[in-house]
């Protein structure tokens, strides 16, 4: 669920990117958990890339981003999550000044590369939509039944 990039030299955490489980998204204090500790690596300096394909539940109403973001800026502005495109990837350059940049989708719809910043003004990109087709043909054909509602052999 979680990636560490770590410098060469010094093995310093330079970034992370999380997936977002539905463990992390089924009660109050995962929920907690999961966006203090993004909160906590950013203010750190590590970067930091989050992966959210759940529907916003009764624990964040706004998704994860919405937490993390409430962590990172209080305020009482709302951030509105678009109802038709609920499901979203941010990523985040640490720094001074944080910057996200986000991406809202709905389910189905084809994963978009994203940056994973490994310094404020670098970043690599990271394909989605194909690290999860690889993963997907390399799972045991019974568990691609199961998740396809077929009957598995």
């Amino acid at each position: 669920r979680t990636l560490a990039v770590r410098h060469v030299s010094g093995h310093r955490l330079v970034a992370l990117l999380e997936i977002v489980s539905p463990a992390n998204k089924d009660r109050p204090v995962a929920v907690e958990q999961f966006a203090a500790k993004a909160a906590e690596a950013l203010r750190a300096g590590v970067h930091l890339l989050i992966v959210d394909l759940f529907p916003p539940g009764a624990f964040d109403p706004q998704g994860m981003h919405g937490e993390v973001r409430r962590r990172l800026e209080p305020s009482d502005e709302a951030y509105d999550l678009p109802a038709d495109a609920p499901l979203t990837l941010a990523s985040y350059s640490a720094g001074p000044r944080i910057e996200v940049y986000l991406e809202h989708f709905a389910p189905g719809a084809t994963l978009p590369d994203m940056p994973l910043f490994l310094r404020m003004d670098r970043y690599v990109n990271v394909p989605l939509e194909a690290t999860y087709l690889e993963a997907y043909r390399g799972m045991p054909s019974y568990w691609r039944a199961v998740l396809e509602g077929r009957e598995p052999a």
